[in-house]
């Protein structure tokens, strides 16, 4: 369905814009309605700010603000406690990707967060796995596991993640990544598990260019060899940087909807995803945290359409964009590919 725009040309459905989602986190895939319902079961009382205040009003901008942010995402991973529980969270982020024009979903979690619920990281993982090969099986979309770390946790818990990754390279781990505060800790302390990783072929996907600037950005790509960065939006800073990243087909997760709730950014129209694009960058957009930021995939595309007053060119540029920066198979990105012409025309 199109409509017609101001300048009299064709704005089409969003939501029927063929994507792949490459920036999308465990827990924060949640319904906000299952998160509610999964608390009632078990008598979890949950702070305001995840019940009637939802979404909650977030800020990164000091640690207490990532605190507080963090401690609603532990909340809502405590409500997760069966493997029902797990199976019913993967196949509604599946569900809601499909909703929201998804083909192609790469899903981020770190095991040693769930694994003394669910015995230990690989017993978490192989349940993980199976949950996502479900999902697939009865959605249609295809899934695959990015393990990450967590940078406040000890390196050498990053190199036990990372040969778990390396273990499941063939059964549905496509990536490695580092997540949570990026201002803490030491990044470059993580080269270890990210050379686990990189001789397993996997992806390296950390975080990085959103809480910090340019310059750990550039300690992600020097020492930690990132083939995309998590986020990576403040690359934008730093010509020289950026002109790099594109040189080196270094891809960027953008999460506008995020950025903007963390404080990054102070509003949608500050995102500067134009001049990320003008530079030649591969960007593919993200939802982060949709159970925290109150906004899934679709709701990036168009925020960033009516921030930016960006045209249908330029949104299957980006869709197509965030297919060459998945793993997705070469039959999942060629139909994709010729379903994004057929959108445009």
């Amino acid at each position: 369905m199109a409509s017609a725009d101001a300048g009299g040309g064709c704005r089409r459905d969003v939501t029927a814009l063929p994507k792949a989602h490459l920036h999308l986190h465990f827990t924060g895939s949640m319904r906000h309605a299952t998160l509610l319902e999964l608390a009632a079961r078990d008598g979890i009382v949950l702070p305001d700010s995840l019940v009637e205040d939802w979404p909650p009003r977030l800020s990164a901008a000091d640690e207490k603000g990532w605190f507080r942010f963090q401690r609603l995402y532990d909340v809502a991973r405590s409500v997760l406690r069966t493997p029902d529980d797990v199976r019913r969270l993967v196949l509604e982020a599946a569900e809601d990707d499909v909703r929201d024009g998804g083909r192609w979903l790469e899903i981020q979690v770190d095991p040693s967060g769930y694994a003394a619920r669910f015995g230990g990281i690989t017993a978490f993982t192989d349940l993980v796995l199976d949950c996502v090969r479900d999902a697939s099986a009865r959605t249609g979309l295809g899934m695959a596991v990015v393990v990450a770390a967590n940078r406040t946790r000890h390196p050498l818990d990053a190199r036990t993640l990372a040969r778990l990754a390396a273990q499941y390279a063939d059964r549905g781990v496509i990536g490695f990544g580092l997540s949570n505060d990026e201002r803490r800790g030491s990044t470059a302390d993580f080269e270890g598990a990210f050379r686990i990783a990189e001789r397993a072929g996997l992806l390296l996907a950390p975080h990085g260019g959103e809480l910090r600037g340019p310059e750990h950005v550039r300690t992600c790509l020097d020492r930690l060899g990132a083939h995309r960065l998590g986020h990576g939006v403040r690359s934008a800073e730093d010509p020289a940087l950026l002109d790099r990243i594109v040189q080196q087909g270094v891809a960027l997760e953008v999460c506008p909807v995020s950025n903007v709730a963390l404080g990054v950014y102070s509003d949608l129209t500050s995102v500067p995803l134009p001049q990320l694009l003008a530079a030649g960058a591969t960007v593919a957009l993200g939802a982060d945290d949709p159970l925290l930021f109150g906004s899934r995939l679709a709701g990036q595309y168009a925020t960033m359409r009516a921030a930016h007053d960006l045209d249908d060119t330029t949104l299957a540029r980006l869709a197509e964009m965030s297919f060459a920066a998945s793993r997705a198979p070469q039959d999942v990105v060629d139909a994709a590919r010729r379903d994004i012409a057929a959108w445009l025309a």
